[in-house]
């Protein structure tokens, strides 16, 4: 009784700032979702207290707006072809620079690790030249392949720690079996590896789904305008009508939240097993 007694109390700060962490960053969230309910006159009586009357119209009408589910279909197709993009290549890479040996493999490996340096945004002004002169803007490929190949240094880091960590010996074992080198890497590696890539997936999404300042940089017509775009661009329409830009914040944040509730496991279990691993 009084060893487990030790370990509630010693357990206890933990508990207590886990507690902490989640109201400081639930809070926000439920003051958003509650006032998006109100009017902007009640916002402005009652900026603390539950809606009097409810007024669901603020998220009905947002949800009845073809822009709405439009730029939440753009999100999702450049957040989905980026990933494909950045994981395909990036795991392709990190077995060659995991698996093989090869004159330069190290330095080519040091670039790409600088590249974990590169702020984006000091490659704003280029990027926009080269995107002009193949003709990529206002094209969802403007927007893929450079946050693909900004995703490749952290992607191909993960993966080669990953890979590097699988025997030699079943390696060998493949090859006498009549294994390529690619079929070792797509029959054995790939399964293997699942964790590893569902994590750099999942970092991918977010990175892509929260990106503002290159889709913002390449479409000017609101066709292809992502969710990030979106939320400036309502903001700056309704500035006055603060309750429905509070509604169009928390139907922005619900698609993340849900993906981020359905990969959390896959992500905390990729990092655990890297960790683990290493």
């Amino acid at each position: 009784m009084i060893p487990t007694l030790r370990r509630r109390m010693r357990s206890l700060p933990v508990h207590v700032t886990a507690w902490g962490v989640g109201v400081v960053m639930i809070t926000p969230l439920l003051y958003a979702f509650v006032s998006g309910f109100k009017s902007t006159d009640q916002l402005s009586r009652n900026p603390f207290g539950l809606p009097s009357p409810w007024v669901t119209s603020n998220y009905t009408d947002i949800l009845a707006s073809g822009a709405f589910w439009r730029m939440l279909g753009s999100s999702t197709l450049i957040a989905v072809g980026t990933t494909v993009l950045t994981v395909g290549s990036a795991a392709l890479a990190a077995f060659a620079l995991a698996r093989f040996a090869f004159r330069g493999r190290d330095v080519l490996f040091t670039l790409f690790t600088i590249g974990l340096m590169f702020p984006f945004a000091v490659a704003i002004l280029p990027l926009f030249i080269l995107l002009r002169t193949f003709g990529l803007l206002d094209d969802p490929w403007g927007v893929i392949l450079p946050q693909a190949a900004f995703g490749l240094p952290m992607t191909i880091v993960i993966l080669r720690g990953f890979f590097r960590e699988i025997p030699g010996e079943l390696e060998e074992a493949a090859t006498l079996d009549g294994c390529s080198p690619f079929g070792f890497f797509w029959r054995i590696l790939l399964p293997m590896a699942r964790p590893a890539l569902g994590t750099v997936s999942v970092l991918a999404v977010v990175a892509s789904w929260n990106n503002f300042l290159l889709p913002l940089l390449v479409f000017s017509e609101p066709t292809w305008w992502t969710i990030p775009v979106g939320v400036q661009q309502f903001q700056g329409q309704y500035a006055t009508d603060i309750a429905r830009v509070f509604a169009y914040l928390v139907l922005a944040m619900v698609p993340a939240l849900a993906f981020y509730a359905v990969a959390e496991r896959q992500l905390i279990g990729g990092i655990t097993m890297g960790a683990t691993k290493g």
